[in-house]
């Protein structure tokens, strides 16, 4: 889960990294008052994506009212796709350097990673790019990790300038202890500055939480933007699916995310026979075909009113295809039950453990919405047929 930046100074502050007093706003007379308390302040566009002051999302405020016109002007803004609901209003700063530091999962290496520029305030790949030598990689021990002998040779790796050495070394070793202490992927400052009275300030914050960790982290729930999150996906993940949506007619249930992204490959392939028929979404149900976990996953594909058509691919391993193909059967009346019958057509593709006597459940239930095909290709085509018919 990426963070926005006032979230991501939240999250410093509470672990003891210099950051500048600010806070967000989602009105612009919630921006008046908070730059009555903080004085001049820069306002800033809370998306998640960059290029936020090319696009006109960072202004300066001198005064409250100037901070409630800034505000007015990037409040509703679309930048890159993304409008603005918030901004966040920050101290400034008579910056006099500007450096660069982060922390992240090198997942390439199986390793973590620091890379730190005395080069910052820009895009760190430009300056990799164009001045390699500026720019430091260090691989860290997940078990060392970092104190603060590791943390001077990162600021020597990098010739962090000496009047700012000694600061950077406590820093490096506090924005480690948060991102351990957080479960993040990526911590990165943006710029990391020297301002005029000597002090090192942390005057970005970007960071990435791993979802993987949530359960030991109950308060991190609390910093999930909801209103960006698709309520389909919001609804699966609630039922424990793993459930993407996507822009199409075909829904999608498989076991094994390899097999659906195949899936989905194959659906898009068969439906631009039939006027660019694509996949609606993505739905991994694992290795459990349960009545139930089938009737979740229905549920939550049939919930999109974009689908004119399921295709239920799977290949039976540990879950056998007989289990399967009852989970199906059993799938609709769980649905009949809760008020949610179904009625758009499903192709069910079964191979792999128990498919004959899965075949022959599916045969036997004869169910009128239900048609069995036997290969993965000609049933991605009957989906896509079915889904430009009901269009």
């Amino acid at each position: 889960m990426d963070l926005f930046e006032y979230q991501g100074r939240d999250v410093f502050e509470r672990h003891g990294l210099p950051v500048l007093a600010g806070g967000v706003a989602e009105t612009p007379e919630q921006a008046r008052a908070l730059a009555e308390r903080l004085g001049r302040v820069v306002v800033k566009a809370q998306v998640k994506v960059g290029g936020r002051g090319k696009a006109g999302g960072v202004k300066l405020a001198a005064t409250p009212d100037e901070a409630l016109e800034k505000a007015s002007q990037i409040l509703g803004m679309d930048i890159k796709g993304h409008t603005v609901h918030r901004v966040m209003l920050a101290e400034t700063a008579d910056i006099a350097e500007e450096y660069y530091f982060s922390y992240l999962l090198d997942r390439a290496n199986r390793t973590f990673l620091c890379i730190a520029s005395v080069a910052g305030g820009m895009d760190i790949e430009q300056v990799a790019a164009e001045t390699p030598e500026q720019v430091a990689k260090i691989a860290i021990d997940a078990v060392q990790g970092v104190d603060l002998a590791k943390a001077r040779e990162i600021v020597a790796a990098a010739k962090f300038p000496a009047d700012v050495a000694d600061q950077v070394a406590q820093i490096a070793v506090k924005l480690w202890q948060t991102f351990v202490a957080e479960d993040a992927t990526l911590v990165e400052v943006n710029p990391l500055a020297k301002v005029a009275d000597g002090r090192v300030l942390c005057l970005d914050a970007k960071v990435t939480l791993d979802a993987n960790a949530d359960f030991r982290h109950p308060d991190h729930a609390a910093l999930e933007d909801k209103s960006a999150v698709d309520p389909l996906e919001q609804a699966a993940k609630a039922k424990d699916l793993n459930y993407v949506k996507l822009d199409g007619e075909v829904g999608i249930i498989g076991n094994g995310a390899g097999l659906v992204m195949s899936t989905l490959d194959v659906v898009a392939y068969a439906g631009s026979e039939y006027g660019g028929v694509k996949p609606a979404n993505f739905l991994d149900i694992g290795g459990g075909a349960s009545a139930e976990v089938m009737a979740n996953g229905l549920e939550i594909v049939l919930s999109d009113p974009s689908v004119k058509s399921v295709f239920v691919n799977v290949f039976g391993g540990i879950t056998a295809c007989d289990a399967v193909a009852n989970g199906i059967i059993n799938a609709f009346a769980l649905l009949e039950s809760r008020g949610e019958a179904v009625t758009k057509p499903l192709v069910v593709r079964l191979d792999g453990n128990n498919a004959e006597a899965g075949r022959a459940i599916l045969d036997g239930a004869n169910n009128p919405l239900v048609e069995r095909v036997d290969t993965m290709d000609g049933a991605a085509k009957r989906a896509a047929e079915l889904a430009a018919a009901g269009k």
